[in-house]
């Protein structure tokens, strides 16, 4: 397959247009797309969050010569004249140019689109409270506005970015117990009282806390905040407005996503897929 074919299918589950449209709306930065052409017919891909060292030595074990990673390989500036490899950035970029290896990056755009991640960790969010009542309610066949009352922060043409919504009730300690066993990860921890009861929680996929997320998710009477990356102050001021934390690694909080994206994407085209996991992120 062309590069141009695959991108066309990653781009229509995540159009690039949201993350403009997003950066237009929050101030933020991006750089989503085709980051590496390598110029090669592709004839394997590796899908992987990071372009870590791993996923690349897979790809090549594999004889992938397409990686596409959630994280921007290419993020800043490179702004010199040569690649020498002489920081992480560039040494990956060039150990991939040398095997042949294109890369995509689908980063804001997956966040935001319909069933993306950050919808995603909503529903792993929603799941993972009615486990703990036994109530066996399967979130992932609905639509979470048919079943709760879900406000999103920065609702966008097609989905958005940072949800408040209704949860099963259940407890801080209980949630944060079944939340390891849904996102696969046991880094995961709370702040406070691990007896507190839960109806409604706020959910931000990666490093997605702020003063203004602060001030959305309390507005609209979260009982607890849950993403990764938080800053002291912010856990701080969401315990001094009267809401728990739950923290994640940013991994975890994103893969959860991602996977149900590969998915997607590796039913659409037809040569071999695989998924990367760095599993010490998680």
């Amino acid at each position: 397959m062309k590069l141009s074919e695959i991108y066309a299918i990653a781009n229509a589950i995540a159009p690039k247009s949201l993350s403009d449209e997003y950066c237009a709306q929050a101030g933020a930065y991006d750089n989503s797309g085709v980051l590496v052409d390598a110029g090669e017919e592709i004839v394997g891909v590796l899908f992987s969050l990071d372009l870590s060292d791993g996923a690349i030595d897979r790809a090549i074990e594999m004889g992938a010569n397409l990686i596409l990673t959630h994280h921007p390989m290419i993020y800043g500036k490179i702004d010199h004249a040569r690649l020498d490899g002489d920081n992480l950035t560039e040494r990956k970029l060039v150990k991939c140019l040398k095997k042949g290896i294109s890369v995509i990056s689908m980063h804001l755009n997956l966040d935001c689109a319909e069933d993306g991640i950050d919808e995603s960790l909503m529903q792993g969010v929603m799941l993972s409270a009615a486990k703990t009542t036994g109530a066996g309610m399967d979130v992932t066949q609905k639509k979470p506005q048919e079943s709760t009352a879900v406000a999103v922060m920065h609702p966008l043409s097609q989905g958005g970015y940072g949800r408040v919504y209704d949860v099963e009730e259940t407890t801080l300690g209980a949630l944060a117990e079944e939340l390891k066993k849904t996102f696969s990860s046991q880094r995961i921890f709370f702040y406070g009282d691990r007896k507190r009861t839960i109806s409604r929680a706020a959910s931000f996929c990666g490093a997605g806390v702020d003063e203004g997320t602060l001030q959305f998710a309390k507005k609209q009477g979260a009982d607890v905040m849950i993403s990764a990356d938080f800053k002291h102050h912010f856990i701080t001021g969401a315990l001094e407005s009267g809401m728990a934390v739950i923290v994640l690694t940013h991994y975890a909080s994103e893969e959860y996503g991602y996977k149900k994206y590969y998915e997607k994407i590796r039913r659409q085209i037809g040569i071999p897929c695989a998924y990367h996991t760095d599993e010490h992120l998680l």
